[in-house]
């Protein structure tokens, strides 16, 4: 691992200098929703320095399903800031299935086929900033999408998809390189083998995204889907929304309402679908290490470098952390940036 040092160790107690994380999803932080419209520059400065203070010294400000209207006034206020560690937008639909399930929480009545003028719309409200992409290539349009996409140098990923094998293959063919939250927003019931899971699992050509906070996938379930990409084909994803890094209590991601408990679940106020996350990368780290057993090298990859490779990037500065093993914590003592 780049800079990485353990000179002290007591007991189950590490100190190490390792890069600095980089969140491909992330819906808003500390009490900050970044799909409402109108959030102050100050705002966004705060929800960054939060989001630091757990490693993250990159991330991709996320936007789910909506209309070009509210997409146009989300992400304005990104335009006006220069945060060094926002590298882009993550547009999250509107181009996924809108059945039940695979839908997971996004509003139904705005999913929409893939087209390529409507995300020229999106791309171009965001200045050209849309680094990241991710729809179900089930969708109509979904292939021309995604080979335009490609060819403006914007990351295609699968997700929130009820995709067969051969609709999966024929997006990689296109040029689809990630899978988002594998293994989340997919139907209840699927086919024993041909499903969107197993058939992402098995692309090689696919980096999957996972959310490893103990609620959008079992420990078990972590373990096979990082051993069957491999450590090196996996990286970590907080998809935090506003209640990340705050109490238990009422927040919002868009028009959705959304209740933090007392164990860390996110969900809708209305049906307790799961609802983004209050996960941080740190946590994140920690978990990865227990529930699939990789190394403590292995995890800050998933977390920094892997990430930013996925955008042809590298990860920005480094971090002072601390683990602890017999704890499974990972605390980060210094940002150098």
């Amino acid at each position: 691992m780049q800079d990485r040092r353990v000179p002290q160790s007591e007991g189950a107690v590490h100190t190490a200098l390792v890069p600095g994380f980089f969140d491909l999803q992330v819906n808003g932080f500390a009490g900050v929703d970044f799909n409402t419209p109108g959030v102050s520059a100050e705002a966004l400065t705060h929800a960054a320095a939060a989001m630091a203070a757990t490693g993250v010294t990159r991330f991709l400000p996320t936007f789910i399903t909506c209309t070009v209207e509210h997409f146009t006034a989300c992400v304005r206020p990104w335009l006006h800031t220069s945060l060094p560690s926002v590298a882009g937008f993550h547009l999250e639909g509107p181009y996924i299935n809108g059945a039940d399930g695979p839908r997971g929480a996004h509003p139904k009545p705005l999913v929409q086929p893939a087209a390529i003028d409507d995300f020229q719309r999106r791309q171009d409200a965001a200045q050209g900033r849309v680094r990241l992409l991710t729809l179900a290539p089930e969708m109509p349009g979904a292939l021309a999408l995604i080979e335009f996409a490609v060819a403006q140098g914007v990351v295609v990923a699968i997700g929130h998809s009820n995709a067969n094998g051969q609709q999966v293959r024929d997006a990689v063919a296109a040029g689809a390189t990630m899978s988002t939250h594998l293994g989340n927003a997919t139907a209840r019931t699927l086919p024993r083998y041909d499903n969107v899971i197993w058939q992402q699992l098995g692309a090689d050509q696919l980096t999957a995204g996972l959310i490893v906070d103990g609620h959008h996938l079992e420990p078990n379930s972590v373990k096979i889907m990082v051993r069957a990409k491999t450590p090196g084909r996996a990286v970590l994803v907080t998809d935090a929304m506003a209640a990340a890094g705050q109490a238990p209590g009422r927040y919002t991601l868009g028009d959705i309402d959304v209740a933090l408990d007392a164990h860390g679940r996110a969900s809708r106020t209305d049906d307790g679908r799961l609802a983004g996350s209050a996960l941080t990368m740190n946590r994140a780290v920690a978990l990865v290490m227990k529930y699939a057993g990789v190394s403590f090298d292995e995890a800050v990859r998933m977390a920094s470098v892997q990430p930013a490779a996925c955008l042809q990037e590298q990860p920005r500065g480094t971090l002072d952390v601390q683990w602890d093993e017999a704890q499974g914590t990972l605390d980060i003592n210094r940002v150098n940036v």
